[in-house]
C-alpha cells in the first residue's frame, strides 16, 4: 500500500480536513463515491487519498453543480482514464524496448558485414 493511499484519518479529522460534517463523508461512503477502510466493526479511517477524492467531490458538487450521481459517472470516468493512461505508458516502454533491441540487432549484423 502506497503512503498516499495509508488509512491515517478518524472520519471526524477527515471532515475537518475537508470542511465537511461527518454525515456528508458517511453519505459518500454509502453511495459508494469514497471506501474508507474500516478498523474494528466501527471506525472509518481515511487516507491522503482518500482526504483528496473528497475534496475533488466538494469542487465537482459546489463549484460546478455536479449532483451525486454525476460525480459518481466522473470519478469512474476519471480512474478509467487513469487506468488506460497506465496501459498506454506500459505499452509506449514495451515498444521502446522491442525499438532498442531491433536497433541492438541491426547494428550487430551491420558489424558482422564489416
Amino acid at each position: 500500500m502506497s503512503q498516499r493511499n495509508e488509512p491515517v484519518y478518524l472520519i471526524s479529522v477527515a471532515a475537518k480536513i475537508c470542511d465537511m460534517h461527518p454525515q456528508t463523508l458517511r453519505t459518500y461512503e454509502r453511495l459508494g463515491l469514497v471506501i474508507p477502510v474500516r478498523v474494528g466493526s466501527k471506525n472509518r479511517m481515511y487516507s491522503e487519498a482518500d482526504v483528496e477524492k473528497l475534496k475533488q467531490i466538494q469542487r465537482l458538487t459546489q463549484d460546478m453543480g455536479v449532483n451525486l450521481a454525476g460525480v459518481d459517472i466522473i470519478l469512474g470516468l476519471l480512474d478509467k482514464i487513469k487506468r488506460m493512461q497506465a496501459e498506454h505508458d506500459a505499452e509506449t516502454d514495451r515498444l521502446k524496448r522491442v525499438l532498442q533491441e531491433q536497433s541492438r540487432i541491426i547494428d550487430e549484423i551491420g558489424k558482422k558485414k564489416l
